[in-house]
């Protein structure tokens, strides 16, 4: 009995001084009263979600180790949409990134749906965290067809099919998606051979773009914005972020100063990793596991064609082969600034009223930067400054 009680005050205590280190590591929030925290808060609408499953049996799913693969594409997918809103809404696909799931961003999806968009979010059948045979990242040459597949499918749904009020405006549709994700928005935007010309702006967060090329952004006329983080250890930020307003018409490149890969996905601000001094650690060490014994041959090698704008010997680091800093900003603070950046983009792009886009353009140019000091924005047609690799505070 004295035992019991001694081992349920020692478990209390390690209770208590974990959900103090939790609480005081959490992020510094943006001003009180200032622009950042007004567009933080919940947009005008009541935020609805729902699940639909998607099958594409017009292209398989691959063989991957143990699994004999499938006639079919599958796509579980959720819906965040602006609740008993009528009239015309933003459509946008989310991508998820290696190994994860199509909820990793799910504050993210809320926020924009909140503001009248549509979001939807699959789990890519061989890319995801439960494939089977275990993720593999070849499959994302794939995917692409399956933001546009899942286009197809929300577009064509009657009134009585669609969970949301309204309807979905064709011309104002755009992705998004983090790391291999990230990828895939990239392509399905501007691969001359891959991509949707119903998309008109994307955002790339922490997606690889050293292989992609001036004469690649140039196939499609859309803006497109990169966000990225300087202490990224998986997808590396001098050669993946910094060139890449040299190589764009329009949008630009906003960069994270201290901001790590995983810390762009929403589960990096939860317990227990929100006590990690870098979560890229964590993530180092489950991708290492998922991508040894691939072969060779790139992965992306079927990308690349005498006009594709593709390089895949364009140089940068490996994943983790610098290894992760030991301490990077807080993650809450970079999901801050995303979802405070792609809100601003795609309002920029999608608002209804010139003076409203004018205004998001300003802030994610300009304010952004002023009220979130670790944060700056490079437009498109000029050398992005290499950062330091300075850890503002969090």
């Amino acid at each position: 009995m004295k035992t019991a009680r001694i081992l349920g005050v020692l478990v209390l205590a390690v209770g208590l001084l974990l959900t103090g280190a939790f609480l005081a590591s959490a992020p510094q929030l943006p001003p009180s009263g200032s622009d950042s925290a007004r567009r933080l808060a919940r947009g005008p609408h009541a935020v609805g979600s729902a699940d639909r499953t998607f099958v594409d049996r017009t292209r398989p799913t691959a063989a991957n180790r143990d699994f004999a693969g499938a006639p079919a594409r599958t796509l579980e997918a959720t819906l965040w949409y602006p609740e008993g809103a009528p009239g015309s809404h933003p459509l946008l696909v989310y991508s998820h990134g290696f190994m994860s799931m199509r909820g990793e961003n799910v504050p993210l999806a809320e926020l924009l749906a909140s503001h009248g968009y549509v979001v939807v979010s699959v789990d890519y059948p061989l890319t995801n965290r439960r494939a089977p045979g275990g993720p593999n990242v070849g499959d994302a040459v794939n995917q692409p067809g399956d933001v546009s597949f899942v286009i197809d499918q929300v577009l064509g749904w009657s009134e009585s099919e669609r969970p949301f009020a309204g309807r979905i405006d064709g011309e104002r549709i755009g992705a998004l998606g983090l790391s291999l994700g990230g990828l895939t928005t990239t392509l399905v935007s501007f691969h001359p051979r891959l991509r949707d010309p119903r998309i008109r702006a994307a955002v790339s967060i922490a997606g690889p773009g050293a292989l992609f090329d001036a004469r690649f952004f140039a196939s499609a006329p859309l803006p497109f914005l990169m966000i990225a983080g300087t202490a990224d250890a998986m997808v590396e930020y001098r050669s993946n972020a910094v060139p890449i307003p040299s190589k764009l018409a329009q949008g630009g490149l906003l960069t994270i100063e201290g901001a790590s890969h995983a810390g762009f996905a929403a589960f990096a601000d939860m317990f227990p990793l929100r006590l990690l001094g870098n979560p890229d650690s964590i993530g180092c060490w489950a991708l290492a596991g998922n991508l040894d014994s691939r072969g060779a041959e790139s992965p992306f090698a079927t990308l690349a064609g005498p006009e594709d704008g593709v390089v895949l010997d364009a140089g940068g680091s490996l994943p983790c082969t610098n290894g992760a800093p030991e301490r990077a900003l807080a993650a809450g603070r970079q999901l801050m600034i995303t979802r405070l950046a792609a809100l601003a983009f795609f309002e920029s792009r999608f608002a209804p009223d010139p003076a409203e886009r004018a205004a998001h353009e300003s802030f994610l140019a300009e304010t952004l930067a002023r009220e979130f000091p670790e944060a700056r924005y490079q437009r498109a047609g000029v050398g992005a400054p290499v950062a330091s690799q300075s850890v503002p505070p969090s």
